[in-house]
């Protein structure tokens, strides 16, 4: 069977959908799959890619089809890129669209249906009330104009969580739901490094403890939020500091304003992005993962943070009831208050934050993996493209080699 992913850009700087994207693939190609990815990215991101790829099961597996980075033109009209697409679609069986609001993403659902492919679209928490209020008139006009007909003609949506399920339906799509999870593979998780090595890296006294927050520097990360909430805490705990990750998102510079209004500049740290195995190094080492999002999917960087075991605090928009469910950190409102409040629960108390780290690890561990979701996607290819085949609003598919 062949499999195409189609996501706009590959640049691990635009954030998870990224990382799912690279994962899902790779954990199909494992189960001995034909796995194929088109997308955008300039030779340095080839690179950056493919050194991040090293550590993922079945990564090498993967048929890439990178084109270079896209000026205005090709953005628009994505001339190669629907040559690309033309060309890796034959004898395609199923396309799986990452994202929505990219004309290359409408092209390569058009061209599938053309050729009569089933394709599935992971809108990734981008149909979501929060995110449709952003910009929100050029998005209606556009979904009123042609996404909207993308994503009624999938063979289904491929959404994140209950939360999402429930936000997507307001929007009366034709297209069936089905939930299907972000996870990790375990083998880039077990065994986890030992501690101390990423706050060497940042010369971190071994005296001092400190929270992390690893995500885009963009606005609905809830940055403002965080340093707010930091600066509550930093005399409770005056062993505590902010380490912060991730690349640029439009927020730093608001952020660095933020943190200097409020006196706590010393105790901030800014790394840039972390990827690989300093990720997981700067998450063992840390006391608390927080990430106050006003809008998740399903985080890619709370789920790995799970998997090193730490204690995690998230808002609610965060779309993870699991954490709380499995006591593995703490859930709270976009309130700097209450982030404050239930970081100093898990920093006053070490051996309520330990239990935490290690409910957490359990959850992700035995819930969400890479092989079992790749499995799920595949069953939910076989079954919606029977059924469009039945229907003859697609053509018969090769699903030879697919589980039952």
């Amino acid at each position: 069977m062949k499999i195409v992913h189609v996501i706009a850009s590959i640049d691990p700087k635009n954030g998870g959908l990224q990382a799912v994207a690279m994962r899902i693939a790779a954990a199909q190609s494992a189960l001995g799959l034909d796995v194929h990815i088109v997308t955008y990215g300039n030779a340095a991101v080839n690179m950056q890619v493919m050194e991040i790829g090293r550590s993922i099961p079945g990564f090498s597996g993967i048929q890439w089809h990178i084109l270079p980075d896209a000026d205005t033109m090709e953005a628009l009209f994505c001339f190669r890129g629907r040559q690309m697409l033309r060309d890796v679609l034959k004898q395609a069986s199923f396309v799986h669209i990452h994202g929505v609001w990219e004309p290359f993403l409408l092209y390569a659902s058009k061209m599938a249906r053309v050729e009569k492919i089933p394709y599935c679209v992971c809108p990734a928490g981008m149909l979501d009330h929060w995110s449709l209020q952003q910009k929100s008139w050029k998005k209606k006009v556009a979904l009123s104009l042609c996404y909207k007909r993308m994503l009624n003609d999938a063979a289904f949506l491929h959404l994140l969580n209950v939360d999402e399920v429930k936000a997507v339906k307001t929007l009366e799509f034709k297209a069936q739901n089905c939930i299907i999870p972000n996870g990790v593979f375990a083998e880039e998780f077990d065994p986890l490094p030992p501690p101390g090595l990423f706050r060497s890296r940042i010369a971190l006294p071994p005296d001092r403890r400190y929270v992390l927050f690893l995500s885009r520097l963009h606005f609905k990360k809830g940055l403002d939020i965080l340093a707010k909430a930091f600066a509550e805490i930093r005399e409770m705990h005056p062993d505590v500091d902010l380490v912060v990750a991730g690349p640029p998102g439009g927020a730093e510079g608001d952020f660095i304003s933020l943190v200097e209004q409020l006196g706590i500049e010393e105790r901030v740290h800014l790394t840039g992005p972390l990827y690989g195995k300093v990720k997981i190094e700067a998450m063992v080492d840390a006391a608390c993962f927080c990430l106050p999002s006003r809008q998740e999917g399903f985080s890619m960087a709370i789920t790995e943070a799970l998997a090193c075991g730490t204690p995690v605090v998230i808002t609610h928009q965060c779309h993870f009831p699991e954490v709380a469910a499995a006591d593995a950190g703490i859930i709270v409102p976009l309130d700097p208050a209450k982030v404050a409040e239930a970081l100093m629960a898990i920093l006053k108390d070490r051996i309520r934050a330990h239990s935490m780290g290690q409910n957490g690890r359990r959850l992700v561990l035995e819930k969400f993996t890479w092989p079992a979701i790749a499995d799920k996607t595949i069953q939910n290819y076989r079954s919606s493209a029977l059924e469009a085949a039945a229907s003859d609003r697609r053509r018969p598919t090769d699903l030879a080699g697919l589980p039952t």
